[in-house]
Order: C-alpha cells, then sequence, then structure tokens
C-alpha cells in the first residue's frame, strides 16, 4: 500500500511540475509604471504560478506597437489598445491575433494642456494652440473623430510630432500648449516636471462625446488554440491581480517600484489611483463585472473609428473579442 502511495505521490508531483513548465511571454503596451501592477501582482503572488503558468513580462513601446508582437507570435499574450487592434484586424483579416479581456472599460485618451497657456476642459479651447503629439500614441489616433464629435475647428490647430520622451517636458516648458496621451501618464508626469497642478487642465475624449474601449488582453491565436487552458489560467490570474489592486492600491504600487528605479511611490500611487477611477472601476464594471464588453457598444464604437483611423470595413464584435476565456460574472466583481 505504502509502494501504491508513493508511486501516486510521484506521478501528482510530476503532473504539477509539469503544469507548471507552461511558458507564457507577455507584453505591456508602456514600460513599468503603476497601472501595470495588477500584472506584478499575479506574478509576485504565485497567481500565474497557481495556474500552472511560468509567465514573463516585457515593457513595451505603446499601446498600438503591442499588437504585432502579438500577432506575429513573438509574444504569446499582450496588452494594448482594442481600437487600433481593430484597425489591424481589418487590415490582417487573417491576422493571428484576438482580445480576450477588456480591462479599460473607459479609455484614458486625453489631451492634456495648461490654463496659463489657455486650454481649459473645454475642447474648443485647443483652437488655435499647438499640440505636441507622439504618432504611435492611442490618443493621438483618435484626434479626428474626438475633433469632430467635439465640434472643434482643426484648421486653427497645429499638430507637432513629438517622441514619448519629451512629451511631457514640453508642455512643462511651454514649447506646445497641449500634448495627446492617457491621463494617468501624462497628468502625473506633468506633476513630476513641477507644473502647478491647479495649471493642468484635461480633457477626456470620453466624457465629450467618444465612447469607446480602452486597452485590452490580447493573445495570439495560434497560442489560444494549442493552449486555451493557459489562457482561461492567465485571466483568472490576471483578474486576481486586479481585484487587490483596487482593493488596496498602496500595496499594490509595491509590486512595481522596483522594477523601475526611477518611480515615486506617492506619484505612482496617484497615477493608479486615476486609472481606477477613470478607466478601471467604471460604473458599467460595477455593474457587469471587470474583463467582459458589451458587443453593442464595441460595435457602435467601431463607427467612430472610421472617421478617427480610417476603417472601412470593420470587423464583426465576435472577430475582435473573444470572451469565452473569461471565468463567470460572479468571479469578476470588484471590490
Amino acid at each position: 500500500m505504502r509502494q501504491i502511495l508513493g508511486v501516486c505521490a510521484a506521478l501528482a508531483l510530476s503532473i504539477n511540475m509539469a503544469q507548471a513548465e507552461t511558458a507564457l511571454k507577455f507584453t505591456l503596451d508602456w514600460k513599468f509604471e503603476a497601472p501595470s501592477a495588477p500584472f506584478f501582482i499575479a506574478l509576485d503572488k504565485g497567481y500565474f504560478k497557481d495556474e500552472g503558468l511560468e509567465v514573463t513580462i516585457d515593457s513595451g513601446a505603446g499601446s498600438r506597437e503591442s499588437i504585432p508582437r502579438v500577432a506575429t507570435g513573438a509574444y504569446d499574450m499582450g496588452f494594448g489598445d482594442v481600437n487600433a487592434l481593430i484597425k489591424f484586424i481589418e487590415e490582417n483579416p487573417d491576422g493571428k491575433v484576438k482580445a480576450v479581456m477588456m480591462a479599460y472599460e473607459r479609455p484614458p485618451f486625453a489631451v492634456i494642456g495648461r490654463k496659463s497657456l489657455g486650454v481649459t476642459e473645454d475642447p474648443k479651447s485647443l483652437e488655435g494652440k499647438t499640440l505636441g503629439a507622439p504618432p504611435p500614441d492611442a490618443a493621438f489616433g483618435q484626434w479626428s473623430a474626438f475633433s469632430t464629435v467635439a465640434g472643434i475647428d482643426t484648421g486653427t490647430i497645429t499638430i507637432e510630432n513629438v517622441g514619448f520622451p519629451v512629451r511631457e517636458p514640453m508642455l512643462a516648458q511651454g514649447q506646445v500648449d497641449a500634448i495627446f496621451g492617457f491621463s494617468f501618464s501624462s497628468v502625473i508626469n506633468l506633476k513630476a516636471q513641477g507644473v502647478d497642478p491647479d495649471d493642468i487642465s484635461m480633457i477626456m475624449m470620453a466624457e465629450n462625446g467618444l465612447d469607446l474601449y480602452g486597452n485590452v488582453v490580447m493573445v495570439n491565436s495560434d497560442f489560444a488554440e494549442a493552449n486555451p487552458d493557459a489562457v482561461k489560467g492567465f485571466i483568472k490570474a490576471l483578474i486576481k491581480g486586479f481585484q487587490d489592486t483596487v482593493s488596496d492600491p498602496e500595496a499594490a504600487v509595491t509590486h512595481v517600484i522596483p522594477r523601475n528605479e526611477v518611480l515615486n511611490k506617492d506619484v505612482e500611487l496617484d497615477r493608479l489611483n486615476m486609472a481606477i477611477a477613470q478607466s478601471i472601476k467604471t460604473p458599467a464594471v460595477v455593474a457587469n463585472g471587470f474583463g467582459g464588453i458589451d458587443p453593442a457598444k464595441l460595435t457602435q464604437s467601431m463607427e467612430f473609428l472610421k472617421t478617427s483611423m480610417g476603417v472601412t470595413t470593420p470587423p464583426a464584435a465576435e472577430a475582435v473579442f473573444d470572451a469565452s476565456f473569461l471565468p463567470p460574472k460572479e468571479e469578476r466583481m470588484l471590490p
């Protein structure tokens, strides 16, 4: 009997070890900052490991740039802008990438300016101004649609191409009047540049007529087909990371700080609280649970993309988002 039990125990151990050997490469959309805390919580607390996953997480170069990383198979899964993903799928109908979890139910797309430079929370205050725009920026990608729904006269506006590293410094120095960016990135970075918070104005696109979704978790289709349980396990673990983040933002930022030596804890906590309030724990998420979508909203959002991104034949919602990997709603509620 002892011999049989010993064999069973060894077999169980070997099965567990085999499960733990499922490697998964993940790319973020941006560098390691507070909004990436849920991913590192799931890593540090062993949530991924509990699902039999060995996850590696790399930084990104923009919420559009992560899409081809996943589509080509360079990464198994990634984090990126669903609107750019829609455009990618239209142009690459056989592209091997699909969204499987919504993270930012409302996008943090914003135009951020300074009141001392004449920019207020009124979108029309941008008229006659110079705006700094990194070409790969997801917020800038929605400019044509946003300017249309907000009634902005773009003929009076100068768009200056700028790099991500100099975007906030240029606004802080008054070299541009406003910039495109994620609200919780650019606003916090401006404060870190020494700009008086009372001088910062924030024009949120979602609050001014542009009803879109934001960032999603994506998967390479070949990887998903070969490893469906790994994808389900990754999402289950990551949702726990988001739940922990919302429950205790101050503790959450401690999982990011050691990974980026230039970060300031107070600054990152401010950034994370903005992300939670504006994009993660929205009224729709409180009502319907985290991670899913409303197919009707996703379909309607593609009408805006016809203007902003030149989408002419929008893909079906199910070609963009696959909800089959999500756990039940009751397991996706945020605290």
